[in-house]
């Protein structure tokens, strides 16, 4: 099978055009033919060197943690999927290939009307902002600071908050406040002066925040929640404890992404797809990817 992968760590080029042999599912897994999968920062972290926790890849690597596609093999004491079901998932490396094995118990069913670059970008921003909030305990009356607010995890965790009756403000770059107030966040701009802006549209405070950005917007943060428990960073985890601050647990399920799922299902939650690629192309979207500016999501395409 094709696959994108690196046989040595470091940027963006490393990520090439690779053939390894075909995976086969053993038992409680299916294998998946892969239409497409997003590219996310924790696929380019791998890249560059990182190692998640319990987690040691040999070489050579093929990243991607979500994805869709058709089941196409199932292993044994799989009952409850058939050959040619339309899922989408999660894992944790893999997503990069014409194929993908993984436990049945990481998809759910891909809806006939979740076109295949949404479903395939759909999961990793989904439920990291599902489970985010769950952490910050986000509800009604709150007042939630979103960083890179119009980002795949942003764009999720303000339609969330919003759903949540929650009173969202969004950073982001200018270019992006109209798409942030579609979504329903008052925009922010970033830069000098942050607090001070963020501070005259909520006067009365911000009771909680989710950093997607690092640096000075988790700087800004912890200058504007008085409660470090309900402020999460998704970037800067090696200070969180330090801080007192909180990370995302993996919490990530089937049952919790088919909720997700059936939200976008009945309209009510709205995913950006801000470009496909070809699988060739995976060290391009991680050379956009690490702009760390852009729109939505980026999704390989798988032939």
């Amino acid at each position: 099978m094709r696959v994108a992968g690196f046989t040595e760590h470091g940027g963006p080029e490393v990520l090439r055009l690779l053939e390894l042999p075909d995976p086969e599912p053993g038992s409680g897994e299916i294998r998946v033919r892969v239409r497409a999968a997003g590219v996310q920062p924790y696929d380019a972290a791998i890249r560059a060197g990182w190692l998640p926790p319990g987690l040691s890849p040999a070489l050579p690597t093929v990243p991607g943690n979500e994805f869709a596609g058709v089941v196409d093999k199932l292993g044994p004491d799989v009952t409850d999927l058939v050959v040619g079901a339309e899922v989408l998932g999660f894992g944790r490396l893999g997503a990069y290939a014409e194929y993908l094995v993984i436990p049945a118990t990481q998809v759910t069913a891909k809806p006939p009307a979740m076109p295949w670059e949404v479903a395939g970008g759909f999961s990793a921003g989904a439920q990291t902002a599902h489970i985010a909030l769950d952490e910050l305990g986000v509800g009604a009356g709150d007042t939630l600071l979103v960083h890179a607010a119009a980002g795949g995890v942003g764009t999720v965790a303000v339609q969330l908050a919003v759903a949540a009756g929650a009173t969202v403000l969004g950073t982001g770059r200018p270019e992006n406040h109209d798409y942030l107030r579609a979504l329903g966040a008052t925009p922010v701009a970033y830069g000098p002066g942050l607090v001070d802006r963020v501070r005259q549209l909520a006067p009365h405070g911000v009771d909680a925040a989710l950093d997607g950005a690092g640096g000075d917007a988790l700087r800004a943060s912890l200058e504007l929640v008085a409660d470090r428990k309900r402020i999460l960073t998704l970037t800067e985890h090696a200070r969180a404890e330090e801080l007192g601050i909180r990370v995302t647990r993996d919490l990530r399920s089937a049952q919790r992404l088919a909720e997700l799922v059936a939200l976008h299902d009945q309209g009510r939650l709205r995913i950006h797809v801000r470009r496909t690629l070809p699988l060739d192309r995976a060290a391009e979207a991680h050379r956009e990817l690490e702009t760390r500016h852009g729109r939505g999501k980026l999704v390989l395409t798988i032939d």
